[in-house]
């Protein structure tokens, strides 16, 4: 991103706030928007809720120019299919002219905020289906965190069905990322065993009045054979934000996206904060290792 871009972007968000819409309708429009490959989708929806973490650098993505900057370097690389962002992201890249030919999913509940006593407490405090269909946008994505022993799941739950029923209705896609979770010293941790993740998947892909738009975005954890016949959905990887080797990451992604109705990858900082800092190697890697690309 050029000084002036950035310069340009600031002065746009003080002065010429339609210019947010104006750049939304603009925006070209991918004419055949899920298929027939896997997708390559870039999330940046975790500075929403206080995570600012990755790499093992726990303020990595404070600075938003340089967030910025690193998506549209994502972003520019052949490949890269999407981002899944809250609206104050969307829109900077909106007006920055990034998104043309992208898709774009906008991340919706984002109220459970990292490292706090409501964490467990996912209120719709982004996006809604009716301000992504007024947007133009192509699906929204939503956490749904099952806490067995947190009586905010409930509404979660509640709020996420809602979601995926009014989004159905404007035929776009409902990306639904369940977890089996609970605190642990305090802090929430999801249960990444297959058992949970069935949970998980099960009580996840039940919710809205129909499941007919809805995709699934699951990590890839051990027995992902017997994980992925949990659900007939279409499913999308979570990258998540690796302690391990990058190659050995890389080589868990390739082994899930072998499998049966799995249709590509969602990943963020591991591709936006890689060990190396090099954006562009670590996205080509991760094009590469997807099907019909």
């Amino acid at each position: 991103m050029r000084e002036e871009d950035y310069r340009r972007l600031l002065d746009d968000r003080a002065w010429r706030p339609e210019r947010v819409a104006q750049a939304a309708a603009e925006r070209v429009r991918r004419p055949h928007p899920l298929g027939p490959g896997q997708l390559l989708i870039i999330a940046a929806d975790h500075p929403a809720r206080g995570s600012l973490g990755a790499g093992g650098r726990p303020m990595a993505m404070e600075s938003r120019p340089e967030l910025l900057d690193r998506l549209v370097t994502a972003l520019e690389r052949p490949g890269v299919d999407g981002v899944l962002a809250t609206p104050d992201i969307v829109e900077d890249l909106l007006l920055l002219g990034a998104l043309h030919g992208k898709l774009v999913f906008g991340s919706m509940n984002r109220g459970g905020v990292q490292g706090t006593v409501f964490e467990f407490d996912d209120r719709f405090t982004a996006y809604d289906a009716e301000s992504i269909a007024a947007a133009g946008l192509d699906g929204g994505k939503m956490l749904c965190r099952i806490g067995p022993d947190d009586p905010a799941t409930a509404g979660t739950l509640e709020s996420c069905g809602r979601a995926v029923t009014r989004l159905a209705g404007h035929g776009l896609m409902a990306m639904v990322e369940p977890f089996w979770s609970r605190r642990v010293d305090g802090h929430v941790r999801h249960d990444l065993s297959p058992e949970a993740m069935i949970h998980a998947i099960a009580v996840g892909q039940a919710l809205g009045a129909t499941s007919a738009r809805t995709w699934l975005k699951i990590p890839v954890i051990d027995d992902m054979e017997r994980v992925m016949a949990a659900t007939t959905l279409p499913t999308l990887l979570l990258g998540g934000d690796p302690a391990e080797a990058p190659d050995r990451v890389y080589a868990s992604w390739r082994k899930a996206l072998q499998l049966p109705g799995v249709r590509g990858l969602v990943v963020g900082r591991a591709l936006l904060y890689p060990p190396d800092d090099d954006v562009a190697a670590a996205v080509d890697t991760a094009v590469g290792l997807l099907e019909g690309r």
